[in-house]
């Protein structure tokens, strides 16, 4: 589902030079496979993320998602492939505070080959327990519950791939729990891989299978020559 071979990203630093975040000689995540990659702030984790999603362009390598290699399609068609074949939760959720909850992630379902389907967003959100707030605003929910819409929204296209970052870290314990096992039931369900990326400990035990994010990175993180 995932390959990544190469993968390179560097940033300008105001002294000149350019500082290496990531360097993955490689990577691959199954179909249907869970897997989470333990990272400290500041590690390269999000920015790697980023890079698998086509939302920053890397510096060098590939990115192959279903068999597909992001760095050779258009900025148009990748965005489309995005739609297509990714859910992305974010850690700050990324919620539009001007639409409801329904509307929120029916948007979200119109960039996908599927197009907005009230009544699928409908069933995907009394999934996640919030049937009865379909036309509240994010605003007007709790953060757990705003965490919710962001999972909802996530998978609404049924994607193959779902990139997690940080998607608790914005609750308290019994919530994040919760949140989590939401994530991967989902996610069984559908049949799509996920790959979650954070450093808490005890989201992190819930994985049989964790990689410290700094052994698959060999990024040196030393400012480059001009």
């Amino acid at each position: 589902m995932l390959v990544v071979t190469d993968l390179t990203k560097s940033f300008e630093v105001p002294e000149g030079g350019r500082v290496e975040i990531v360097r993955v000689p490689a990577f691959a995540l199954g179909a249907g496979e869970q897997r989470a990659l333990r990272g400290e702030s500041g590690s390269g984790k999000t920015t790697f993320l980023n890079l698998i999603a086509g939302i920053l362009s890397a510096d060098g390598g590939r990115v192959e998602i279903d068999g597909i290699d992001m760095a050779a399609l258009t900025e148009s068609r990748r965005d489309q492939l995005r739609a297509e074949k990714l859910g992305y939760i974010f850690q700050t959720f990324n919620l539009l505070q001007g639409y409801t909850v329904l509307e929120n992630v029916m948007l979200g379902m119109s960039f996908g080959p599927r197009g907005a389907d009230r009544v699928q967003a409908t069933e995907l959100l009394t999934r996640v327990g919030l049937g009865h707030r379909l036309r509240h605003f994010p605003r007007q929910l709790s953060t757990g519950q705003q965490q919710r819409v962001a999972v909802a929204r996530a998978l609404a296209n049924r994607p193959k791939l779902v990139l997690a970052d940080e998607p608790t870290g914005n609750l308290d314990r019994v919530h994040a729990h919760e949140a989590l096992a939401l994530i991967r039931e989902v996610c069984r369900e559908n049949g799509a891989a996920l790959l979650l990326v954070s450093h808490d400990e005890a989201v992190l035990a819930q994985f049989a299978g964790v990689q410290d994010f700094k052994v698959i990175n060999a990024a040196a993180r030393g400012v480059l020559s001009p």
